[in-house]
């Protein structure tokens, strides 16, 4: 049998596909993607019903609408993409003979602010069209899947709901990009006065839990993803500027007059305003005790050594 996998165009879905022809090298693996990107293993959207799945055992949904921090996106688009093609491509699930899906939704279908360790039992309240549409996605399939078992209770079909935090790594154009860039032109960091502690999730260590979960027969459920340690933005900035060598110079302004000024930015719509502020400086801790429990593994990389990968990137 083989593998599914969709949004392989993307940041996340060519690192996929690169380690799943490495790890299941006798596996064939079909890219889904709104256009046909290889003549033998490429299907399109329109392609999925539920009378033409390929022959696969396992389906990674990546495919979906990326939260736009300046809001520009239309509510509706996210319920389109992330919530209403989730939900067509696990109906072609249930009515295949594949026994897996892997669905990446993302921490933001619970909590946009985090004040203690984010757990999966924790009440899901998004307060973004970006987290209400992956949260919909999850309690639609779900819904499903339970209706389906009910009516075949000796099938073996599995659902997991992979929660990431903030991915990372080569090929990745975020925050770290623009943190990153703030220090190579020796401009001085202004956010020193925020100490917070961040989960961050390195390419790496997704790519290898999908890869075991695809092998694995734990049950059905929701997983959050997160690398092991907790980082500050402060660390962040020191590490990159150890790697390049370069001098940086920190202001330690208060945080109410730092808000105050995003305040007035928002208003302005500046580029930069609080939404990315609150990506760069606020707390958002995730456990990841779960997973690593349930497929009884150790990640292969380190928090700080993943960012050290992803920092080296942007050299290039």
């Amino acid at each position: 049998m083989s593998i599914l996998v969709s949004g392989t165009t993307g940041f996340v879905g060519k690192h996929l596909i690169a380690y799943l022809n490495v790890k299941f090298p006798n596996q064939q693996i079909f890219h889904l993607n709104r256009l046909k990107t290889n003549s033998e293993t490429g299907i399109t959207w329109e392609q999925i019903t539920q009378n033409n799945m390929p022959a696969i055992s396992s389906i990674v949904h990546l495919a979906g609408m990326a939260h736009d921090t300046k809001n520009n996106t239309n509510e509706h688009v996210y319920f389109e993409v992330n919530t209403e093609l989730t939900v067509k491509l696990f109906k072609s699930f249930l009515a295949s003979h594949a026994n897996q899906f892997i669905y990446i939704s993302s921490v933001k279908a619970v909590a946009d602010q985090v004040e203690t360790l984010l757990k999966e039992d924790m009440h899901p309240s998004p307060q973004t069209a970006y987290g209400r549409s992956k949260l919909a996605a999850e309690t639609q399939i779900t819904e499903l899947l339970t209706a389906y078992l009910a009516k075949h209770p000796t099938s073996n079909k599995k659902l997991y709901i992979l929660r990431p935090c903030m991915i990372h790594g080569p090929g990745n154009k975020g925050n770290l990009n623009l943190l990153y860039n703030f220090i190579q032109k020796g401009l001085p960091y202004p956010l020193a006065a925020f100490n917070n502690k961040r989960s961050f999730l390195s390419i790496f260590n997704l790519v290898y839990v999908i890869g075991k979960l695809i092998e694995s027969h734990i049950p059905s459920g929701v997983y959050h993803i997160a690398d092991d340690d907790y980082l500050s933005t402060n660390q962040l900035i020191d590490t990159i500027a150890e790697m390049n060598k370069k001098k940086v110079f920190k202001l330690y302004i208060p945080q109410k007059l730092v808000r105050a000024i995003f305040k007035f930015f928002d208003v302005i719509n500046f580029p930069i305003q609080t939404e990315q502020l609150n990506k760069m400086v606020e707390n958002y801790q995730v456990s990841n005790e779960k997973i690593l429990r349930e497929l009884n593994l150790k990640l292969p990389v380190s928090s700080i050594d993943g960012l050290k990968i992803t920092i080296n990137s942007f050299k290039k």
